[in-house]
């Protein structure tokens, strides 16, 4: 009943943002306001509080970056070779690093901020704030190097490739609601009550529009051709990656908590970042956007299973 009671509203506030598109509520273009609102305000305003204000559990981050991005490379490197057999054209290893962004690339921000502080409460804030400070930096730099080196169309020197990467995610306000948070912390002097309480208000926003905004979202995406690719990134995403990440974490022996973070972030259904990299090389468009709308569907079943898994471990 716990479980049910974490997981249900969740889902519930998706659903509600996917019905409120089908009845014609609100128009499919409206998530792009409320996302913009969600990330752009609410949740950094959300990152930001947690840090400052959390108590934070002594757990070394390089433990947690093992467990989760070790867990991320076995996935990733599935991902290739299982890609080489789906492939007709097996010689085409672009396609196979695209299949291996939408194999590891969770929605780990609209779905799994939520889920996580909702089933772990804000001790997970700092395991949880190490995960999403380098999440998609490396994901976006190793899939763009790697895209760079199999497709031998070098177009320039390897800095200029990273640099643009660099520079987007220097203003991406996720980024900045965790660095002023860190630095903020740092500086001892806490938050005033009036400013404490009105950035508690705005971050309590920033969940419910983030699960409304990809409910809504989720209308655009389909599940249409290369099934059985669609279904092999579902079963690596959510199968594969959180049973890895679980296997590393109690290998290198990571507190409840932080262990909790790492498989839940690492069961997270394949994220919309995953699609923008698919459409971006114009490679495994569909069987990306079929894991999308198909893998959160189906992650309705396995998450409640990984919360009760990661709840009996605490």
């Amino acid at each position: 009943m716990a479980t049910i009671l974490i997981v249900a509203p969740v889902f519930a506030l998706i659903a509600a943002g996917y019905g409120a598109v089908l009845f014609r509520f609100v128009s499919e273009t409206a998530h792009r306001g409320i996302s913009e609102f969600a990330f752009s305000i609410a949740i950094p305003a959300l990152l930001f509080r947690t840090i400052v204000v959390s108590e934070f559990p002594d757990v070394s981050p390089w433990r947690m970056w093992g467990a989760y991005y070790g867990a991320l490379a076995l996935t990733w490197t599935a991902a290739l070779m299982l890609s080489a057999l789906l492939r007709a054209r097996r010689e085409d290893r672009e396609d196979g690093v695209v299949f291996a962004i939408g194999s590891v690339y969770g929605n780990i921000v609209m779905l799994g901020i939520p889920l996580v502080l909702s089933a772990l409460g804000t001790e997970a804030a700092g395991p949880m704030t190490l995960i999403l400070s380098v999440n998609t930096p490396l994901l976006w730099l190793c899939g763009i190097l790697q895209m760079e080196l199999v497709s031998r169309k070098r177009t320039g020197s390897p800095l200029s490739i990273i640099w643009p990467v660099l520079a987007d995610l220097s203003r991406n306000p996720l980024m900045l609601g965790i660095g002023f948070g860190v630095l903020w912390r740092f500086t001892g002097l806490g938050l005033n009550p009036v400013v404490d309480r009105t950035i508690e208000l705005l971050a309590q926003a920033g969940s419910p529009a983030a699960l409304i905004a990809l409910g809504i979202n989720l209308f655009r995406f389909e599940v249409k051709g290369e099934k059985l690719s669609i279904l092999v990134l579902c079963a690596l995403k959510l199968l594969a990656m959180p049973a890895a990440a679980f296997v590393l974490a109690k290998l290198l022996g990571l507190p409840p908590v932080a262990a909790g973070v790492i498989v839940l972030f690492a069961a997270m259904p394949t994220g919309a970042n995953a699609y923008i990299f698919a459409v971006q090389y114009h490679r495994q468009v569909n069987p990306v956007s079929g894991a999308v709308a198909l893998g959160t569907l189906l992650a309705a079943v396995t998450l409640p299973v990984v919360v009760a898994l990661v709840a009996g471990v605490r």
